[in-house]
């Protein structure tokens, strides 16, 4: 054993230091949470929201995200994903921002989707890609189905929300309403977000969720020219925005909180 291997690592206290560690915001999001206006960023680029968020409340912040992730896979990776189980533990709070691809029209089958990366050989691969990047929008117009039923997605969220209160009842748990569009890829069209909005909103009423709507957040600037030419992902303002609603949610938790164990006391 060296010398360095007894040094504290970056964000683990000195010894003898008595302060507590900071608080870690937990993030498990899509694609959203990470894209800027060129395409996609490190998880540490500090002008994503979750990073926003993070600096403001002083805390560490782990994004847990992927391209493309619905509720339910937010739900596989906290059955599955070693981060968010080592996260929990010292998590100030868990924002859970997914259900906007869940409301996006999928009539192609997302399993179909999720296959094309595995097709072999790549000239097959190629072709099937290019069928299903035809057939995507010239069908999208359905507005049917979605990725996810609303019932479907509210029963993933749920099932974290749940897994959460088990392991820590105290833990600030905080949904997100569905994101807007004008991708070309699904013609602009955007039907599923209404009923998906309002079984989350009942979810989480039913459960005191606190909930940031994406799309009233961040409606503007998708339809400026400062939002990503995609029509999908976010420009800067956009993710300032987010970055304040979740901001004001996650603070107004730990205020309630702190004014129920005033209470108790």
């Amino acid at each position: 054993m060296t010398s360095s291997d007894l040094e504290p690592r970056d964000g683990e206290p000195e010894p003898g230091d008595t302060a507590a560690p900071r608080p870690t915001l937990l993030v498990i999001a899509d694609s959203l949470s990470y894209y800027g206006p060129k395409g996609g960023l490190p998880a540490d680029d500090p002008r994503i929201w979750p990073n926003l968020v993070a600096a403001e409340l002083g805390w560490n912040v782990e994004l847990v995200a992927r391209i493309g992730w619905t509720t339910r896979d937010a739900w596989w990776a906290m059955t599955q994903d070693p981060r968010v189980w080592a996260v929990i533990p010292r998590a100030g709070a868990v924002v859970i921002a997914v259900g906007g691809m869940d409301s996006l029209p999928s009539p192609l089958p997302t399993a179909l989707r999720e296959g094309l990366r595995y097709v072999r050989p790549p000239a097959m691969r190629r072709i099937a890609r290019s069928a299903y990047g035809w057939l995507q929008p010239r069908l999208s117009p359905l507005g049917w189905p979605v990725a996810l039923p609303p019932r479907i997605s509210v029963e993933y969220l749920e099932m974290i929300r749940n897994a959460l209160a088990y392991m820590r009842p105290e833990l600030p748990v905080i949904g997100t309403l569905p994101s807007v569009h004008r991708s070309e890829q699904y013609r602009a069209v955007h039907r599923g977000r209404g009923p998906a909005a309002r079984a989350i909103t009942r979810w989480a009423a039913e459960k005191s969720v606190p909930l940031v709507d994406l799309g009233e957040a961040v409606r503007a600037d998708i339809y400026s020219d400062d939002a990503n030419p995609d029509g999908i992902h976010w420009g800067w303002d956009a993710h300032r925005k987010v970055a304040g609603a979740v901001l004001d949610a996650v603070r107004m938790v730990h205020r309630d909180a702190r004014s129920t164990a005033d209470g108790i006391r």
